[in-house]
């Protein structure tokens, strides 16, 4: 379980493909403190520690991950938000992210609101996912509340915090996001019938 309150930056150095998984290993702060078969959010996707050497750790993500995510479309270079596991007794300053993506989304508009920025995401509804105004949402591994809640998408407000450190300042208009909804969502969606 995480929070969606991002902790650190990665950077990604290798991107190998073995058969149909990829391995991917990243320099970050964090590697002198991580352990393997640790769990890491990677932009939202939970991700396994299975080596670490020096600065640089790597995960190995299969078919599936890469299929439901951005994960297969990431270069050497980029950078991806990174968070680990919460801890028993923490506290839960952002809200309960499994790192299990729902599906992706895209980046439909930018725009300046004099303090924040407003990021509009487009996704695909016939995936039966919904937000909830004022619910929460996960963008990328960040928790972020939903403002404009429509049928198939939805804003959020970035203060300057948290654009400044995650990789939400390289997002442009068609960027594509990593979108987990939130469990209540979820629950509510089922509810009404909106999802199997």
């Amino acid at each position: 379980m995480f929070t969606g309150i991002i902790e650190t930056l990665g950077t990604i150095r290798e991107i190998r493909k073995d058969n149909e998984n990829l391995h991917v290993t990243l320099s970050a702060s964090i590697t002198p403190e991580l352990k393997i078969d640790q769990s890491v959010s990677h932009n939202g996707i939970c991700l396994t520690v299975v080596a670490i050497k020096d600065d640089q750790y790597t995960v190995t993500a299969i078919k599936e991950t890469i299929e439901k995510t951005n994960l297969g479309e990431w270069k050497v270079g980029d950078v991806v938000n990174l968070e680990r596991a919460m801890k028993l007794g923490d506290r839960l300053d952002g809200h309960i992210v499994q790192g299990h993506v729902d599906q992706t989304g895209i980046c439909k508009k930018i725009e300046d609101a004099n303090g924040s920025i407003y990021f509009t995401f487009e996704y695909d509804k016939t995936q039966n996912n919904i937000t909830i105004e004022k619910g929460s949402i996960t963008v990328n591994g960040v928790s972020l509340t939903v403002v404009n809640s429509k049928e198939n998408e939805f804003s959020v407000a970035i203060i300057p915090y948290t654009l400044e450190h995650t990789n939400f300042k390289n997002f442009k208009v068609g960027t594509k996001i990593n979108l987990e909804f939130d469990v209540v969502g979820k629950y509510v969606a089922r509810l009404h019938g909106l999802r199997n």
